[in-house]
């Protein structure tokens, strides 16, 4: 997205870390660039040395409240459109705002949808559409992500890797947890290959006992065993000039890792209960969140399959390795289930996005995903808030909570008492030296050691 040739270049004001962390990644989303300032005072030294094409910035903070920065910025440069938002919505603030030169004015909660067609306009609306959609071009003509979410450097890396690979005819073993979207992984790999064109085919090792695995990967002669009333294809056969994606490879047993090998290495199978060979030509990815290395040491895994594998290997972070996508992956959920459930969703609090950028997250994608789709389905309003969220995440705030409020009762109950703490513990790191330690705390000789000899006598 540019301006005149340029990128895009917006200015964040808010003294609240976690809001400023979700506007920047949802803002880098629609493309573009973002620098944050913490109060006031930093907003308006930083427009006095940088460009800035528009500035959304908070009424309430501390040190310079956003009127007054306003008035500044406006003073010095009247030409940034400078967009004010506050959690406390009032007519007169509003009015004030525009008076001294705001563009707009919006109230938090913000509403996903009045923040991007605010900030549009106040980047000159026809060239920001522009941008956006050409920024979108050029991303389909390098990668179809297939619905992957991520703008953290860990997920453009992954992207980036899948850009190369992805033309190859290499098999690949996709890692990672649990949960972390391994298949949406094995779909851009298919969807960015030669064989996109042909099928797409996925199999769960892990959802099938040993004797049904077999017939649904080499399919079976009728016959075969009770119920074959006719002959079937498996999975390799369906794939065929496609792509085969072998999810939780991990779980198959010896004797199917022996069959899997054969068809790795002969490109050739046959159906179970029959003596014909078949030749396949599929293209293979694997995925588990087992680490085979492991498993091959402890004699679960076979070591030619594995390296057969293993030609590529692609690791999918955890969530609590991107904590950055959170914000987008949260818009995206609660817009896909506003949608599913016929459920108006206008956002979320900053007090709920703080929570969720907390959260460990032990089920990842999957586990913030059925979050997302339970809160729309049982929030009580517009936006979504920590009320509307599971129980586990609910107990692990308390939880977190109540082991601050444990720490609060280990903090020195007075001034006095904290000055003591401090000195004796530059005391024992400086092995009792007074001089030097007068010098670390930045007091006189003297003072320190009226200080200890009132200790010793108090």
């Amino acid at each position: 997205m540019k301006k005149k040739g340029k990128p895009v270049k917006v200015l964040v004001v808010d003294d609240d870390k976690s809001h400023r962390f979700m506007l920047k990644s949802m803002f880098a989303e629609w493309g573009w660039n973002v620098e944050e300032a913490d109060d006031g005072t930093t907003a308006v030294a930083a427009v006095e040395v940088h460009s800035y094409d528009a500035i959304l910035m908070d009424v309430r903070m501390a040190k310079m409240d956003g009127m007054e920065a306003l008035r500044r910025i406006h003073t010095f440069n009247p030409a940034i459109p400078v967009v004010i938002m506050t959690a406390y919505s009032s007519v007169d603030s509003a009015v004030e705002a525009i008076k001294i030169g705001a563009h707009d004015y919006l109230t938090k909660p913000l509403d996903f949808e009045r923040l991007r067609l605010t900030m549009a306009r106040a980047l000159d609306h026809r060239q920001v559409v522009e941008e956006k959609e050409g920024a979108k071009s050029r991303k389909r003509d390098e990668i179809d992500t297939v619905g992957i979410i991520g703008k953290s450097p860990v997920m453009q890396e992954l992207l980036e890797m899948i850009s190369f690979v992805a033309p190859t005819e290499a098999t690949v073993l996709i890692t990672g947890e649990s949960g972390t979207g391994k298949e949406l992984i094995a779909s851009a790999l298919h969807h960015n290959s030669a064989r996109k064109k042909g099928p797409f085919v996925k199999v769960n090792c892990a959802a099938l006992v040993e004797t049904l695995l077999e017939s649904e990967l080499f399919g079976h002669e009728k016959g075969a065993f009770t119920g074959a009333d006719r002959r079937r294809d498996g999975k390799f056969v369906q794939a065929d000039h496609g792509t085969l994606f072998l999810d939780e490879i991990g779980e198959t047993s010896p004797a199917m890792q022996v069959k899997l090998l054969r068809v790795l290495q002969e490109h050739e199978l046959q159906r179970v209960g029959g003596q014909d060979v078949v030749e396949v030509d599929v293209r293979l990815l694997a995925a588990t969140n087992r680490v085979l290395e492991d498993e091959v040491k402890n004699g679960r895994f076979r070591e030619d399959l594995y390296y057969r594998l293993n030609v590529v290997s692609l690791h999918v972070p955890s969530l609590k390795e991107r904590r950055e996508d959170i914000p987008l992956l949260v818009k995206h959920f609660l817009e896909v289930y506003g949608e599913k459930n016929n459920r108006r969703v206008s956002g979320i609090t900053p007090s709920c996005m703080d929570i969720l950028l907390n959260y460990p997250w032990p089920g990842n994608v999957r586990e913030l995903e059925n979050a997302m789709e339970r809160g729309v389905i049982l929030m009580r309003g517009d936006y979504l808030d920590e009320e509307s969220l599971p129980i586990t995440i609910k107990k692990w705030t308390q939880e977190e909570s109540g082991d601050i409020a444990a720490g609060m009762e280990d903090l020195p109950s007075s001034l006095e008492e904290a000055e003591k703490l401090i000195i004796l513990k530059t005391l024992d790191e400086v092995d009792g030296n007074k001089s030097e330690a007068a010098r670390r705390l930045g007091i006189t000789r003297k003072t320190l050691l009226s200080k200890l000899n009132k200790y010793e006598n108090g």
